[in-house]
């Protein structure tokens, strides 16, 4: 895993690399808060590929348990990938919110979760 670091402004991102899965559990997902909060950064981008599709099934409670602990710090979170094989209305709505919102993002490219990022 590595962490690369975007400046934009005066806002600091901790973007996370890896060809592995780096969220396979709700345990992990802590984890690399704490990580990435030891280290200064209040938002984070991570791939979908490195998070578990378990993830996005919403009924076990892993998307729920992690992203209460980033709302409760004030981590923002984008979440970069290709949502469109996710067909569920459930986890449609939940992205749609998600969005809106704008503390936790998905988005489709690198660029644009930088963007949402650099302005919340």
């Amino acid at each position: 895993m590595q962490i690369i670091t975007h400046t934009i402004g005066t806002t600091k991102i901790a973007e996370v690399v890896s060809e592995e899965l780096i969220i396979k559990t709700s345990e992990d997902g802590l984890e690399l808060l704490g990580n990435i909060y030891y280290q200064g950064f209040d938002k984070l981008i991570i791939y979908a590929k490195n998070i578990s599709p378990d993830f996005f099934d919403l009924k076990n409670g892993m998307a729920g348990e992690i992203l209460q602990k980033f709302s409760n710090y004030r981590i923002q979170l984008a979440i970069v990938g290709d949502f469109t094989s996710y067909t569920s209305q459930s986890v449609i709505d939940f992205i749609r919110e998600s969005n809106r919102v704008g503390n936790i993002n998905f988005t489709g490219l690198l660029d644009e979760a930088l963007n949402k990022l650099a302005v919340n």
